[in-house]
């Protein structure tokens, strides 16, 4: 069974077999915590992600899917990046946040990680609500059929933190 937690902090601080990265398609760094993540785990994490978009993803990453690169500088083995949905009031894209979740953890199981720290994806610059974003998030990593046994949550600031500790207990 897996443990779930929320924690106020800095992902990229994390030390876990696996961090996830909310990633743009290009996946080549961003704002927010994908370009904290590219600064931290330095130039090895860009590398791998530019060698990614000239095989298999040359046009991107699509939303919802998640592919793996080196850690880098972080204090983890891998870097899992998703790409999160951009929030709409006129169109229900739950689906693929949900996916975001599901994907990391296949990807976590292919890698063999049994420990992942998750940021709130799609809740900054995409602008999901972070209530809608929890109870996606919480639902389905307690639902998800994984052999990873301890996810993290780990949520920037205290309002982010407190309403994933809700949706938690």
């Amino acid at each position: 069974m897996t443990t779930i937690e929320a924690v106020q902090g800095d992902i990229t601080r994390e030390s876990v077999d696996a961090i996830v990265n909310a990633a743009n398609s290009s996946l080549l760094g961003g704002g927010g915590v994908d370009g904290a993540i590219h600064r931290r785990g330095g130039p090895a994490i860009l590398e791998d992600c530019r060698k990614l978009r000239a095989s298999h993803y040359g046009k991107g990453l699509a939303t919802g899917q998640a592919v793996a690169t080196t850690a880098g500088d972080l204090d983890a083995h891998w870097v899992i990046h998703t790409v999160g949905p951009v929030y709409s009031a006129t169109e229900d894209r739950s689906d693929l946040l949900a996916s975001c979740y599901r994907e990391s953890l296949r990807v976590a199981d292919e890698l063999g990680a049994r420990t992942v720290s998750f940021p709130a994806i799609s809740t900054g610059v995409y602008r999901y609500p972070m209530q809608d974003a929890a109870r996606i998030a919480v639902d389905t990593v307690r639902a998800a059929r994984t052999d990873v046994e301890a996810v993290r949550f780990v949520l920037f600031d205290a309002p982010a933190y407190e309403v994933f500790a809700a949706q938690l207990r």
